[in-house]
């Protein structure tokens, strides 16, 4: 049993499969002995349907006051016009990632029983701040047959290195210490060239750590051919969002990925949640998977220094070898609680 205080947590179920992912999370959380004071809000598709609210400032500076945030997913059913594309992930995700200045996003994978990356283990750090997410750029004569659209990737010298710096830092926590910059610095001359220079002069602080480089096409290949070869992957935010769903294809689907948006020097709260998205055909049903969302929530215990409860969820669902498709949810959980 844990003997910390409670921790404070924000819990956005968000739609479809959210919340039920969520709940079980947090049972198996109470179940390995941390207390946890939960405040639910009522944010996601769901509620923009509602009455239009998607997010606004007063509610992200009380979110900001939290130890942290639990997030099922968000998002509403495929072929519902109603929410305009982009809405929510500007207007919700990105605004919060923004805001609450989660600079990286730390995705651990382990390769589950059968899967192409089976017992392998490595770990993504993307930057989640800069890159082409913060929407610079811009459309001229919009809908003519002389449309001119433009997006810039925008990469700082104090973005790239607070980001290189976290993840070395976890290549060094390593028994293999290997870290390797993904990007295309054959093409995107400019800012490929700062990453890669960020990154020999950090790499300078940590003797201990590997270094080598890839162009992200040909980490692609990598990945799938030898995903044993990686310890650590650093790269920028746009590679890190296409790569990091390739990683959970590769060891046993994204319903099994785990992630944290961090804000490491803990100015904020940081976000917890599985990769998956909504899956409102799942929704009801029972039949939703629930490790990632548990996944999720041990890395949460972590970042609040439950490191020995974090480490016992995390092994827990490492050594789950039951039918998730046959159990349902419901069922993971209750094996998942049996096994603390």
């Amino acid at each position: 049993m844990s003997n910390q205080r409670s921790y404070r947590v924000a819990v956005l179920g968000g739609d479809g499969i959210g919340p039920e992912v969520t709940s079980a999370a947090l049972e198996v959380v109470a179940a390995v002995g941390v207390e946890l004071d939960t405040t639910p809000f009522d944010l996601g598709a769901a509620r923009y349907l509602r009455d239009g609210f998607v997010l606004d400032d007063a509610t992200l500076e009380e979110l900001r006051s939290f130890d942290a945030i639990l997030l099922g997913a968000i998002g509403p059913a495929i072929g519902d016009a109603r929410v305009p594309a982009g809405l929510l992930e500007r207007g919700l995700l990105l605004k919060l990632r923004f805001g609450l200045d989660l600079y990286v996003n730390y995705r651990p994978f382990r390769g589950v029983a059968g899967s192409i990356a089976q017992d392998c283990e490595f770990a993504i750090v993307r930057e989640n701040t800069e890159g082409p997410y913060v929407g610079e750029g811009g459309v001229l004569r919009y809908g003519t047959a002389h449309e001119v659209a433009t997006q810039g990737s925008v990469n700082t010298r104090f973005g790239v290195e607070r980001c290189v710096r976290y993840a070395f830092a976890r290549a060094n926590q390593l028994a293999r210490k290997r870290l390797t910059l993904v990007h295309k610095t054959n093409v995107l001359t400019f800012a490929g060239d700062l990453w890669q220079r960020v990154v020999n002069e950090v790499g300078s602080s940590f003797t201990d750590v590997i270094v080598d480089y890839q162009h992200v096409d040909a980490a692609c290949i990598y990945l799938v051919e030898s995903p044993q070869r990686y310890g650590v992957i650093v790269t920028d935010n746009l590679f890190g969002d296409i790569l990091s769903d390739l990683a959970g294809a590769l060891t046993g689907g994204i319903g099994f990925a785990a992630s944290a948006n961090l804000n490491p020097e803990r100015s904020s709260a940081s976000i917890f949640e599985p990769v998956h998205g909504a899956a409102h055909d799942l929704a009801g049903t029972g039949r939703a998977n629930p490790l990632a969302a548990i996944s999720s929530a041990a890395l949460m215990l972590e970042h609040l220094g439950e490191v020995d409860a974090a480490l016992r969820v995390a092994r827990a669902v490492a050594d789950f070898d039951g039918d998730v498709a046959a159990l349902g949810t419901a069922g993971v959980t209750q094996q998942l609680r049996e096994r603390l």
